[in-house]
């Protein structure tokens, strides 16, 4: 499994970037998700349709929810064009659920079946079988290899039969990184033409345009003017590892007591989080911001990102760390985020988990020490890479041809 950084851009050569040959009438598109909340998935989809709509590329596309709700972004598709359907019974009733996903495909006669689901597409798969549907994607966007059940036997049950779905009955495999598609193929080599990297496209317009006032902004949190923020943006989930955050918001405040912990995000350990940050020694120098809209500021005020991923399974892709380095971060991560996001002016330390908070406080204070690129030189090197917008609309409108 490829695991260096120059490996990203290697990728990203060996992947077309070159428009679909335009047609007439661009092919018609269901794209199965779990809903269209604030996830990474839906966010970035919803992105590439605001996109096409900028550029003027012609996409037909409907959004299948499978969980039976639409969620926070389902307004924002249709505004953009797209039809938005719930299915009637959720997931967790597999056979219904496949009957009623099955009548959408025939009624709405897709072109293609865009899955987005990883292993859990083998369900969407199934429901196709025999119905003439031109293309059909599984798309992986992490390494969790979840089959929606808590139960551990199930999931060992259940995983290698949907996988050998995935991989028979679609025709693209898809990942959002490398070490997503070969965790996905499970030691089988790539199939030529079948099996594809394709990163998400990130919008820089708001770290481009940002004018931040880092002074007012700790005003607005009630912290001094020079404090030192570490930051944590995303799901406060076990699997972004968030109360190793306060474990080193401890050592860092032992070598230099400016440091303060923000976290922006929520997720199901926000109620530990706020249990550790009531600590008497740490409660001043907590903030906990919830989910915010204008993380591009949030980000340009910060002076440290951290994302502390336990080493396995290791993060999909990791947006928060293409916005992190948008915004002029220093950052400390963990060795379960792989190489694809990072660009060639990153300024970085991976350190394992086991080595310990005192460790990765070291690490912080010398990063810090240590000048970042300008933010025209990060610019320009993400313009060159394959999650520029332009680049990563035409290759997702490839994957539909």
């Amino acid at each position: 499994m490829r695991s260096t950084a120059s490996c990203f851009w290697s990728v990203s050569r060996d992947v077309s970037v070159k428009a679909a040959a335009p047609t007439s009438v661009p092919p018609s598109v269901l794209h199965v998700v779990g809903d269209l909340n604030r996830g990474a998935v839906e966010n970035w989809l919803v992105r590439m349709l605001a996109h096409a709509r900028k550029r003027d590329t012609a996409v037909s596309w409907t959004f299948y929810c499978a969980f039976g709700e639409s969620g926070d972004l389902g307004k924002t598709a249709q505004a953009l064009g797209a039809r938005v359907v719930c299915s009637p019974v959720t997931i967790a009733r597999k056979i219904d659920f496949i009957r009623a996903l099955r009548a959408e495909l025939r009624r709405g006669r897709y072109d293609v079946l865009h899955c987005h689901h990883d292993l859990v597409s083998a369900v969407y798969l199934l429901a196709s079988v025999g119905l003439p549907v031109r293309r059909r994607i599984v798309h992986a966007h992490n390494a969790d290899e979840s089959v929606l059940t808590p139960s551990a036997f199930k999931q060992r049950l259940y995983r290698e039969p949907m996988r050998r779905v995935c991989l028979k009955m679609a025709d693209r495999i898809v990942g959002i990184s490398d070490h997503t598609l070969d965790t996905l193929l499970a030691g089988r080599s790539r199939q030529k033409g079948r099996d594809l990297v394709h990163y998400y496209g990130v919008d820089p317009t708001p770290f481009v345009s940002m004018q931040s006032d880092r002074l007012a902004f700790r005003r607005e949190l009630g912290l001094p003017p020079d404090v030192r923020i570490l930051l944590f943006a995303g799901r406060l989930v076990p699997e972004k590892n968030p109360l190793f955050v306060i474990d080193l918001l401890s050592e860092l405040r032992r070598l230099d007591p400016r440091f303060v912990a923000i976290f922006a995000g929520d997720g199901s350990l926000v109620g530990a989080v706020r249990e550790r940050a009531r600590e008497p020694e740490l409660q001043p120098w907590i903030r906990l911001l919830g989910w915010r809209n204008d993380l591009a500021h949030v980000m340009a005020c910060a002076d440290l990102f951290i994302l502390p991923r336990p080493e396995q399974p290791m993060e999909g892709f990791g947006l928060a760390v293409v916005e992190a380095q948008l915004a002029g971060l220093h950052m400390l991560l963990s060795q379960g985020i792989p190489n694809d996001p990072l660009l060639p002016t990153a300024s970085y330390r991976r350190l394992p988990l086991a080595a310990g908070a005192d460790a990765w406080a070291n690490a912080g204070i010398e990063l810090l020490a240590t000048p970042a690129k300008s933010r025209a030189e990060v610019l320009a090197a993400f313009e060159k890479s394959p999650m520029q917008m332009d680049r990563g609309l035409e290759e997702l409108v490839r994957l539909h041809a």
